[in-house]
């Protein structure tokens, strides 16, 4: 048969899957994977069997749980001193990823240009292009990965239809402070662009900072949808669960897509996660758990060659590998994982034009017996 066009003719094995492969291949501590290696609540899992076994095993309502919901509604209040509508405004998804998706496929239109920021997570570019938009790139630089609001303004067009934030961003580990929200609220009023938040990390965030959500800023919030991920939360990612957060007039055209595309999550964990979300401490407590991880995986790697750059949020650390190796990062990243034993993923795959700072990210959502054995092995590496 004489296949059509692809219409991601550019995407093939990511780089994820090619790293994986090749620590695996080569016996090496995967810090490359973005995921913890450690198990979520026994509580939590002991309530999904539990629901199981209740029988909660068919089809949810298409926008989630009501119990659900609600909860979800009570969290963003005690957070961010917002109202939101559960019925309306609200949608539970089958992990972020597809909620992202949806969000692209409901309002990008053939032609349609969408502003993203680049290093980015790699889902965002094809979700645009398989819908018939044009990725249009704002590259930040390391080492401190700050937004000139100024300059990305002018890569606005008649054809931007969308602009794509994440905070914490991943890979960068940096936060949009509440100036950064002010001024994206004032070119998206000016300009009338949809903003898709990808606040997946929102409880991942050090040092006493706020999570600054488009959800604090109303004018922002009116044109805005919010994703978040239970995944990233509470350590489960292939539970793949999620949820999506927008005024009713842009959920109802989200969940027009998210019906056909997925149409209703996981039963028994939505239960499982409305109960587990009644004890506001599973979540906020987070942040703690977290920057400990990250100071000790720093202290298991001082005296090592490798220069680390500032993480404020998620589990990815950056480093500059610059006193080390000539190598670009991709080529880097793979000698450090066949000859070092510790695999890595290379910041330049996060960009469209590939641009190469010789930064290598490594994921420190692991325990601390392995993050002392890389912090080890990192400190000996030489030129």
């Amino acid at each position: 048969m004489q296949l059509p066009p692809s219409k991601l003719p550019d995407v093939g094995t990511t780089i994820f899957t090619v790293m994986s492969a090749l620590a695996q291949e080569a016996g090496a501590i995967n810090l490359s994977q973005g995921f913890p290696n450690f198990d979520c609540s026994p509580r939590l899992q002991d309530l999904v069997y539990r629901y199981m076994r209740e029988g909660k095993n068919q089809y949810a309502p298409m926008a989630g749980l009501p119990v659900l919901r609600e909860r979800l509604a009570e969290k963003i209040d005690r957070l961010y001193g917002v109202g939101v509508d559960p019925d309306d405004e609200i949608t539970v998804t089958a992990g972020a990823t597809q909620a992202l998706f949806c969000a692209i496929a409901a309002f990008v239109r053939t032609g349609d240009e969408v502003i993203l920021l680049e290093p980015a997570y790699d889902s965002y570019r094809p979700s645009i292009e398989v819908n018939g938009g044009k990725a249009v790139p704002y590259e930040l630089s390391a080492p401190d990965y700050r937004v000139d609001w100024a300059a990305l303004e002018r890569l606005v067009s008649p054809r931007t239809r969308m602009l794509i934030v994440n905070t914490p961003h991943n890979p960068t580990g940096t936060i949009l402070q509440a100036e950064d929200l002010r001024q994206l609220e004032e070119i998206a009023l000016r300009h009338d662009l949809i903003v898709l938040s990808d606040e997946v990390y929102e409880h991942l965030i050090y040092d006493g900072q706020p999570h600054e959500s488009v959800l604090r800023y109303p004018e922002l919030f009116a044109r805005s949808l919010a994703v978040y991920s239970f995944g990233k939360t509470f350590h489960n990612t292939g539970w793949k669960v999620g949820y999506c957060v927008a005024p009713a007039p842009l959920m109802a055209e989200f969940r027009k897509v998210h019906q056909f595309n997925v149409f209703s999550v996981n039963t028994p964990v939505q239960y499982a996660l409305a109960e587990f979300l009644a004890d506001p401490e599973e979540y906020l407590s987070l942040g703690r758990f977290y920057q400990a991880k990250r100071d000790f995986f720093l202290e298991a790697m001082k005296g090592s060659p490798l220069r680390p750059l500032p993480c404020r949020g998620t589990y990815f650390q950056l480093f500059d590998y610059r006193a080390v190796s000539d190598l670009p990062d991709t080529g880097f990243a793979k000698w450090l994982t066949v000859e070092a034993k510790v695999a890595a993923i290379p910041v330049s795959v996060f960009y469209s034009s590939g641009r190469d700072e010789r930064v290598i990210r490594l994921c420190f959502a692991k325990t601390e017996e392995v993050l002392e054995q890389a912090g080890r092995i990192l400190k000996r590496v030489e030129r």
